[in-house]
């Protein structure tokens, strides 16, 4: 066996690692063994939010510096012990009716998708053969708003939501802004909670124009939130929580408390995204603050009767 190839047993399953020292984030220091190493140090609170979900990863063979790719399909030398669902993809770019899905059920299959450079992990809204049960809210700030602005809003959100009987929880994107996600029933199909979404960000939009749009065009964004609706779509995925992202630092999205963005929103400590190390702290204090997230939620109020 090559030296740069080494063999594990995780759980039952038989894999190999391999180029543990190869940089991913070079500027960072931070390396393959340190990416596998931090999904197994955060699978106890990850692994939940991804079961059942449909895998889309984005893969840096040669680090963040280097060229990336989108991964839906199972790849090639997929062993046989990874549960694979294959689904329909209407409009695939690659002409195929349907795909085999990666789903991560367990550490192994986690470190698996690790070790292949996975470094973001994506997920839709829905578990498989399932009705969305989580309505998404995607804030992403137009420069030179940031992350501050982005909490400032997302408690207007909060704000609206629970008017409806909804609870938001709040995490960093890892990258430039950040989500709410909120449990909702499961009853629902993912037309009906975007149909929601998009006239409760309208809503806000109106009340506040010079700081929150809705609208999709870049060229309105300057400045500006913008509250993404469209996340709920049935062929829209959402980074995972805890997930790694392809930043010069390995940043992650990290669940926050409403006390740490209502003090980032006011300027009481720095709005800024949250390391890797960071957050296996986080998680060492806090535990899971999406755990609730596990659990379903009320449904949507019907379009007449949305507040």
């Amino acid at each position: 066996m090559p030296r740069d190839r080494f063999p594990v047993h995780i759980e039952g399953r038989d894999l190999e690692l391999s180029n543990l020292d190869k940089l991913m984030y070079p500027a960072a220091g931070f390396t393959k063994g340190e990416v596998i190493d931090y999904y197994t140090r955060v699978a106890p609170v990850l692994l939940p939010h991804l079961e059942g979900r449909a895998l889309t990863r984005i893969r840096y063979p040669n680090g963040v510096d280097g060229a990336h790719f989108f991964e839906k399909n199972k790849p090639g030398g997929t062993p046989s012990w990874v549960r694979l669902e294959t689904m329909p993809v209407p409009g695939s770019t690659r002409a195929r009716e349907t795909l085999d899905f990666v789903v991560v059920d367990e550490l192994a299959t986690l470190v698996w998708v690790a070790n292949l450079a996975s470094l973001e992990l994506h997920t839709p809204q829905w578990r498989i053969g399932h009705h969305p049960d989580l309505l998404v809210v995607d804030l992403d700030p137009g420069a030179p708003a940031a992350l501050r602005e982005c909490c400032a809003v997302a408690m207007l959100m909060r704000d609206r939501l629970a008017v409806d009987g909804l609870r938001a929880y709040p995490k960093t994107s890892g990258k430039k802004g950040m989500q709410l996600c909120v449990p909702i029933s499961g009853e629902q199909d993912a037309e009906v909670v975007t149909g929601y979404a998009k006239r409760v960000a309208e809503e806000l939009a109106a009340q506040v124009p010079g700081s929150i749009t809705a609208k999709m065009a870049r060229a309105v964004r300057p400045g500006k939130i913008f509250i993404d609706w469209s996340q709920n779509a049935a062929a829209k995925t959402t980074v995972a929580p805890y997930s790694l992202r392809a930043l010069g630092e390995p940043t992650a999205s990290t669940p926050l408390t409403w006390d740490e963005v209502s003090a980032m929103a006011l300027g009481e400590t720095p709005a800024r995204q949250l390391t890797a190390a960071e957050v296996l702290d986080r998680v060492a204090d806090h535990g899971d603050l999406l755990a609730d997230l596990l659990t379903p939620g009320p449904s949507l109020p019907p379009a007449s009767l949305a507040s």
